[in-house]
């Protein structure tokens, strides 16, 4: 990743742009924003990410646009520049800034049936169940929210007392801190703000990592 000087926080105008992309997400308003999406969106979240490097490790950022092949939804591109640090495959650090403003965190992103069952079982262990029990619980308590594809009913193969049933329903778990606009966004400060979220789901990782991915 090309060096991008030091960061400085995200211009207002990146929120403002990805709002009105919501409302026309056409190649012609992206040709005539491109330049400043360059300069006030981009160029900050490779800065952010560089600064963040030597203690999270390199990050990649998301190409702007859609991947429309499946998709019923035609609309050409993301309306958000989201990075991520990938520690092990589906495992890592996220950041991206959207017309809802920034959001940071991370976690584990499942990429197979034979990893949600590696989850699910962990989970159902005593000790490593406990454990992600505890982080779950401190992630919500400082303000994150718990993503990811959830089932609305039990998994085959668990009991409906199972102490951890509410845990065992998901596939995955990301936990993001949804900061939105606050006035140190558009300064240097951001940087400790995104740091801070991210040693935050650090547990989180570091669990995924030891008991979910193989590779």
């Amino acid at each position: 990743m090309a060096d991008s000087g030091a960061f400085a926080g995200f211009p207002p105008w990146g929120v403002t742009f990805y709002q009105d992309l919501e409302e026309d997400n056409t190649k012609e308003f992206w040709a005539a924003h491109k330049g400043q999406c360059e300069r006030d969106v981009r160029g900050p979240m490779v800065a952010l990410a560089e600064a963040l490097e030597d203690e999270f490790g390199p990050a990649k950022l998301f190409r702007p646009n859609r991947d429309i092949r499946f998709s019923h939804d035609k609309s050409p591109y993301k309306t958000h520049q989201g990075a991520f640090v990938g520690v092990r495959t589906g495992v890592g650090y996220y950041v991206q800034v959207s017309g809802a403003g920034l959001a940071a965190g991370g976690g584990f992103r499942s990429h197979s049936p034979a990893e949600t069952a590696r989850f699910r079982a962990a989970i159902d262990a005593p000790a490593s169940g406990a454990r992600l029990e505890q982080v779950a619980r401190d992630l919500e308590a400082d303000g994150f929210s718990l993503e990811g594809d959830t089932l609305k009913t039990r998994p085959k193969g668990f009991d409906a007392d199972h102490p951890r049933l509410d845990l065992l329903r998901r596939k995955e778990m990301m936990a993001i801190h949804r900061l939105g606009t606050p006035a140190w966004l558009g300064r240097a400060e951001t940087l400790g703000h995104v740091r801070d979220a991210w040693r935050a789901v650090r547990p989180l990782v570091d669990w995924a990592t030891e008991h979910v991915v193989t590779d």
